[in-house]
């Protein structure tokens, strides 16, 4: 009888710990990575509602207008939330294009030859600034508190000093592409396209004056000041070329 015991009392340990190691299993599957972190890896961003192709563009420090040939969208890009857009790659029309049409394989390339150096080769210079033909202006007063820099501490514009609730004003003519805040780190932002190569961005509001798809003039009222995680009151604010940021003290007049 005392055998029949411990056998039924091992028998019901045994399947505890099956069912727990069961439990377990399921929830280490979890659920999949949320969709957003794959745009962070640089392949595909999936649109959330808010979005323009001109701020998912800035997020990913890419041009918009190739961010949109990459992804066949047309004039005025109109994209809708949930829509995979490709970060980087050729547009299918193109790499059609590039196939044989005979259906032949190419003979493969024999690898070149690794080139051997008597010294160390030279770097090519950086290309000489080129200044725009917009007319910039300052979009607030006040002094600059954090330059610009890719490199260590990196601040893809400057911030300006400015007190709380003051207003921030266009720094060039242009139309308002994005007006809103989902950008991680930027706060309520608005960003104004001056033509097709130049776009600017005013971060870190308390407040918007302006909505998507209206034009503005320079030195009108865009945005009111705010304050950011460390309770500083300044504007963030930027200037990129064809995607890529850009000193914006190289392009403002001096005072």
């Amino acid at each position: 009888m005392r055998f029949k015991l411990e056998y039924r009392s091992l028998c019901s340990v045994a399947l505890m710990m099956c069912v727990a190691l069961l439990v377990s299993g399921c929830q280490s599957n979890g659920a999949p990575a949320p969709v957003a972190n794959i745009g962070e890896r640089g392949k595909t961003h999936i649109v959330q509602k808010g979005d323009t192709l001109y701020s998912i563009a800035w997020r990913y420090g890419l041009d918009h207008g190739r961010l949109a040939q990459i992804n066949r969208i047309r004039k005025p890009y109109t994209i809708y939330a949930g829509q995979r857009l490709k970060l980087a790659g050729v547009p299918a029309r193109l790499s059609s294009k590039s196939k044989s049409s005979s259906g032949k394989r190419t003979p493969k390339k024999s690898a070149a030859p690794k080139t051997v150096y008597a010294a160390k080769p030279v770097s090519k210079p950086k290309p000489a600034f080129t200044a725009s033909r917009l007319v910039w202006a300052w979009p607030v007063g006040g002094r600059v508190i954090s330059k610009f820099s890719l490199s260590g501490s990196v601040n893809k514009g400057i911030d300006i000093e400015a007190k709380a609730g003051t207003q921030v004003k266009a720094a060039e003519a242009g139309s308002v592409v994005y007006a809103g805040g989902n950008l991680r780190g930027y706060g309520k932002l608005v960003i104004i396209k001056h033509d097709d190569a130049f776009l600017s961005a005013y971060g870190n509001n308390e407040s918007l004056l302006v909505k998507e798809g209206e034009t503005v003039t320079r030195g009108q009222a865009i945005a009111k000041v705010g304050a950011n995680d460390a309770k500083v009151e300044m504007l963030h604010f930027e200037i990129r070329r064809q995607g890529r940021p850009e000193d914006p003290v190289r392009h403002l007049p001096k005072r």
